[in-house]
């Protein structure tokens, strides 16, 4: 969730550890008065700090060392968590508009190796074969033993054009093996549609960005006037979805949810706690819906499968999910920096959380190599595997001039065109992957099966 909240400017430098005293909270002198030991700790780290900027063998950094210090503290509280220096904290701001320069992965740390939760579609990762569950060894010549999540998306992200090597073990390869990219800008295009046969619409969402809820509605306008009339069904894909933001969910699932209760939040402070409902308006018909899910749908793409599950609105179709309940506020700080930090939990209209248990399908369909006629790697990383997940919790009932207009004008006409080769052959290959698709051929299935069931019973009576 992309909330910015009230924030303190601190000073750089030493300043930063007496802010930060300051900053940590308002009852340090009744701690302080009182034996308690949040003073006793903060006064052990400014004698460390200093310690260290006296007497170890090279002169350190002060920046570096109390950047080091908050993220050896964010870590310690759970995989989410983290501090953001100016860099990073630009990138993740780019990432929830779409646009970024790197290689297209989404990653997780387990068992300290880096390890990929899921490739996004069409990146330089995805067309090199990289892989949900491989784990990444080395970024070009850097271990990633012990490395941490934002160290390794700052060394894959670049310059579009760059090269970097990630080096990658996976279940069966005999040793690991390096895979040579060239960064590119990562232009998301979140949300692909496909009208499939008996007037049965396909929407894949990859990852819930600023205007997932815009594209989710033009796709569905779009599949509406192909088939010139209303759908017959939906498949909803959420497969290797990490989430996003969490308004994206609400909106999307509001699509689908005709009233009611679609999340709540759960956080210490006030702001912390909101029910979010379904609005009023135009709404999707109800026409049989299957939500596929697997490993990697994660987040914002299990509260929409939480929400149309506990609603009785879809069929959930798949592998159970990953289970990652918990939300994240993005704080600024100064220096352009930021604050990544779990504020909440969240819940479904049930009161389920989800948290490291993740939302288990309805029905279960692994996925299924048609061309080897065996199923594909059943290794699933999910929330419970990481180090310092949070425990689930029992239930709970967002001139010269004219020359230059000329030339950008030609300019966008070449990049409109481009962007229609590059649909084309989007939708190409996206009707490729289908055919193969198991798990989509098994929700394919279930609709037309239910069609047939109520033509029967419409004849029956």
């Amino acid at each position: 969730m992309f909330k910015p909240g009230n924030y303190r400017k601190l000073a750089a430098g030493a300043g930063l550890v007496l802010l930060l005293a300051v900053g940590i909270g308002a009852h340090l002198s009744s701690a302080k008065e009182g034996g308690g030991g949040d003073y006793e700790s903060i006064e052990m780290f400014t004698d460390v700090l200093s310690i260290v900027k006296k007497s170890y063998v090279e002169e350190v950094n002060t920046k570096k060392l109390i950047h080091g210090a908050i993220n050896g503290m964010l870590s310690s509280l759970d995989p989410h968590s983290s501090f953001m220096p100016p860099d990073m904290f630009k990138e993740l701001k780019d990432d929830t508009r779409g646009e970024f320069g790197g290689l297209g992965i989404e990653i997780t740390i387990k068992e300290g190796m880096l390890t990929v939760i899921s490739p996004i579609e069409d990146t330089p990762a995805y067309k090199a074969g990289v892989k949900a569950n491989d784990q990444i060894l080395k970024i070009n010549e850097k271990f990633t033993k012990d490395m941490n999540i934002m160290d390794a998306v700052k060394l894959m992200r670049g310059p579009k054009g760059t090269k970097v090597t990630i080096t990658i073990m996976r279940e069966g390869f005999e040793r690991p093996k390096e895979f040579p990219l060239t960064r590119d800008v990562i232009q998301v295009k979140n949300v692909k549609s496909k009208l499939l046969e008996g007037g049965i619409g396909y929407v894949r969402i990859a990852q819930f960005q600023e205007k997932t809820d815009d594209y989710l509605t033009k796709a569905l306008a779009s599949l509406k006037e192909e088939n010139k009339g209303a759908l017959q069904g939906l498949v909803l894909d959420l497969r290797n979805d990490p989430g996003g933001l969490l308004d994206q969910a609400v909106k999307v699932s509001d699509h689908f949810v005709d009233e009611g209760l679609i999340v709540y939040i759960e956080g210490r402070e006030q702001d912390s706690r909101k029910k979010y409902f379904a609005g009023k308006g135009n709404k999707e018909p109800n026409y049989p819906m299957v939500v596929l899910v697997n490993s990697g749908s994660a987040s914002a793409s299990e509260i929409v499968a939480g929400a149309l599950q506990d609603r009785n609105r879809a069929v959930i179709m798949g592998t159970q999910t990953f289970g990652k309940g918990s939300v994240q506020t993005i704080i600024p700080l100064s220096e352009d920096s930021g604050l990544k930090l779990t504020t909440a939990r969240y819940y479904t209209p049930k009161g389920r959380s989800i948290q490291a248990k993740g939302i288990i399908p309805d029905i279960t369909v692994e996925q299924v190599d048609l061309q080897a006629g065996e199923k594909k790697s059943t290794i699933h990383i999910r929330e419970k595997d990481l180090e310092h997940h949070f425990e689930p919790e029992e239930q709970q009932g967002e001139d010269k001039s004219k020359e230059k207009v000329k030339e950008k004008d030609k300019d966008k006409a070449k990049d409109k065109d481009k962007e229609k080769d590059q649909e084309k052959k989007t939708g190409d290959r996206l009707e490729e992957q289908l055919k193969s698709d198991y798990q989509l051929i098994r929700a394919m299935d279930l609709l037309k099966g239910w069609d047939i069931l109520q033509k029967l019973g419409r004849k029956s009576s």
